[in-house]
């Protein structure tokens, strides 16, 4: 198979209760990967044997105050992780999402970030140190994931794949990759095509939308045919997920999603 195709509950089929968007996402031949686990019925995910869950955040975002860039927010933040292994557990999920800080409700970063550099990498460094530790004894992988702050995440602490990729090769774990959002670069820095040749090596899961909308890809300016061709080329064949809010309907997006990236 050319990738593994995932969907994301919290972005598709968004007018059904989330068990039922689960069920859909499945039944459309895709794995089911999602955002925050609190309140969800995550024992109704786990039972059903025609969902696979592939991915979701694996710290808890909304922990106040919790980072890896401040060491004021270490502790909450390895907690946060710390509580997410149980629900990785219940529903066998071996990829996980890192988040770099805790996020508000509009998902605007809320976390503090130590004013001088030196600190602040230090402190990242240390942290996912520790998490590289947490993934060995539960044989996980997380991804730690840059988010644009131009438009979507104002206040985020890891904007730029390049510092991401930086903090990870000193780590030197393979167990700690970066989730690269084809979105969030786009907007943030560009140079898709490019960071995917120079960083290929450290890529653990690929997320797809087009800008500007996040609408599914071929809605807008992104050459998504490209994208694909080069992450295949790179040697790439691990999960692509479509985190997009349909610009029409749910099947349509996930047959666009499906026909750029599914098997050529």
């Amino acid at each position: 198979m050319r990738f593994q195709l995932s969907a994301c509950a919290d972005t598709l089929f968004a007018a059904l209760p989330f068990v039922e968007r689960a069920r859909r996402i499945a039944a459309a031949g895709f794995a089911v990967e999602f955002w925050g686990w609190h309140d969800r019925d995550t024992v109704a995910l786990a039972d059903d044997p025609d969902i696979t869950v592939s991915t979701m955040i694996g710290n808890v975002v909304y922990r106040d105050g919790g980072c890896m860039v401040h060491p004021d927010g270490v502790d909450a933040w390895i907690a946060g992780v710390r509580d997410c292994l149980p629900i990785a557990q219940q529903l066998e999920v071996r990829q996980l999402i890192l988040i770099s800080g805790s996020l508000d409700d509009q998902g605007h970063g809320n976390h503090p970030i130590a004013a001088h550099p030196a600190t602040r990498w230090v402190t990242a460094y240390k942290a996912l140190c520790q998490v590289a530790e947490i993934a060995e004894q539960h044989d996980l992988t997380y991804n730690l994931e840059p988010l644009n702050i131009k438009r979507d995440h104002p206040g985020y602490s890891i904007p730029f794949f390049e510092d991401a990729a930086r903090l990870l090769e000193q780590v030197g774990s393979p167990r700690i990759r970066i989730l690269m959002d084809i979105y969030h670069t786009q907007i943030q820095e560009g140079n898709v095509v490019e960071t995917i040749r120079n960083h290929a090596d450290l890529i653990g899961y690929v997320h797809v939308a087009d800008v500007p909308g996040r609408h599914e890809p071929g809605t807008g300016e992104i050459d998504y045919a490209r994208i694909a061709a080069e992450l295949d080329n790179s040697g790439y064949h691990g999960s692509v997920g479509l985190e997009a809010y349909p610009a029409e309907s749910d099947e349509q997006a996930l047959d666009a999603f499906r026909a750029l990236f599914g098997e050529p």
